[in-house]
């Protein structure tokens, strides 16, 4: 998939950071060549210049991570000031040759600061950016990994629950906007409103995943925090008008009954982020309750408030089935199992065995197809239920 190339960027006579290609795949210029002239520069532009997706991603991304290192660095404003984006562009796949369980803890601490700083974070449209347009390559490339090792952290609870939320939510509407008709540029904006709907509240959304019941301060903030998340993303630069009003409306509902104004909303990309966030909500544990099971959050979703199919459900079904990676399920070997890849059917996902049948802790975890009728998913399991701490690097080394 290719993107249209921004010549004027790309200064005389240095290396250009990518390849260069015409709409139909003929390279006008390869990586490294210079632009040699003002001529040169526009029988280029005659052409069409494209360059590959995956290659922008990876330009764009090597500029805001030198732009992230300068500011950290603390280098000077000028020095800041001055940065092009003639930076060296990384290997478009660096990142994504590290496993799941490393690019995912990485990923969840960046985005845990920008969260919990909030209007102090410097350089926050820079830095939410890097966060996104990683997390974006790890769930294309990655997305049953994905899941397994951010469910797996949602079931921890020394796990900051807000941005285990706010990843897994995004990875969701990530998968399921496609297939929802929402353009390129309707699903980047979903992805970017996922991953700070709840920058309003962030430190009461882990604290309430810790207790039973709410303060009054507590509810108060709740109800504030799409209009205080959005009002804050603007005064940190946030300029796109659809990541803001998601974030402002996420909690407003097609009758008029969600909070904080009472207004109907009924556009598909405001679903896909309200289903996205109650699955998350309803799968993790909380103080005063185990995670729903996997199973039955997938059906109550699918059928919808007023008990009817819902299209949006049944597409959440389809792409991620009633089990989905990182969930415990009982077999019909009567063995416990976790699972590690979604399966052709939602209801026969691959798994992992992880106890036996008599109750004791597999040495080695096996790999079960539940489409074979020996091992089939009898019922999802709440995390509770299972005493095994799962090696997640271990099982996605054999995957």
């Amino acid at each position: 998939m290719y993107k249209p190339l921004p010549l004027e960027v790309i200064a005389l006579h240095q290396p250009v950071p990518v390849n260069v290609w015409d709409p139909k795949g003929v390279l006008l210029l390869r990586k490294g060549e210079p632009i040699t002239s003002e001529q040169h520069r526009g029988h280029l532009m005659l052409h069409a210049p494209m360059v590959r997706e995956s290659d922008w991603q990876a330009w764009s991304y090597s500029y805001t991570a030198e732009l992230d290192r300068m500011v950290r660095s603390n280098e000077s404003l000028s020095r800041i000031a001055g940065l092009t984006r003639m930076v060296e562009v990384r290997a478009a796949q660096a990142w994504d040759e590290r496993s799941a369980h490393q690019v995912w803890p990485d990923l969840h601490a960046s985005l845990a600061t920008l969260l919990h700083q909030g209007e102090g974070a410097g350089q926050f449209l820079e830095r939410i950016e890097r966060v996104a347009q990683r997390a974006e390559g790890c769930w294309l490339e990655s997305p049953d990994e994905s899941l397994l090792v951010l469910v797996q952290m949602l079931f921890d609870v020394r796990v900051g629950y807000s941005t285990t939320h706010a990843l897994l939510s995004a990875g969701l509407c990530a998968l399921l906007s496609p297939a929802a008709g929402l353009s390129p540029k309707e699903q980047a904006s979903l992805f970017r409103a996922a991953l700070c709907m709840n920058i309003g509240m962030t430190r009461t959304h882990d604290a309430l995943a810790r207790q039973d019941l709410l303060s009054e301060v507590q509810r108060q903030a709740v109800r504030e925090h799409p209009a205080q998340g959005a009002a804050a993303l603007r005064r940190l630069g946030v300029a796109d008008e659809l990541w803001l009003q998601l974030v402002e409306d996420h909690h407003e509902r097609p009758d008029g009954s969600g909070y904080p104004t009472g207004k109907q909303v009924t556009g598909t990309a405001h679903r896909l982020l309200q289903m996205a966030d109650a699955y998350v909500a309803m799968l993790s544990p909380r103080q005063g309750r185990g995670g729903l099971l996997a199973q039955q959050v997938a059906r109550e979703l699918y059928l919808g408030a007023d008990q009817q199919p819902d299209p949006l459900g049944a597409l959440l079904i389809k792409h991620v089935g009633l089990y989905p990676p990182g969930s415990y399920v009982r077999l019909a070997s009567g063995e416990l199992a976790v699972v590690v890849k979604r399966g052709a059917r939602a209801h026969a996902p691959l798994v992992f065995a992880i106890v036996g049948r008599q109750g004791l802790p597999l040495g080695e975890p096996a790999l079960r197809d539940t489409q074979d009728p020996t091992y089939e998913v009898r019922e999802s399991l709440p995390p509770g239920e299972v005493r095994v701490v799962v090696n997640v690097p271990r099982l996605l080394a054999r995957l």
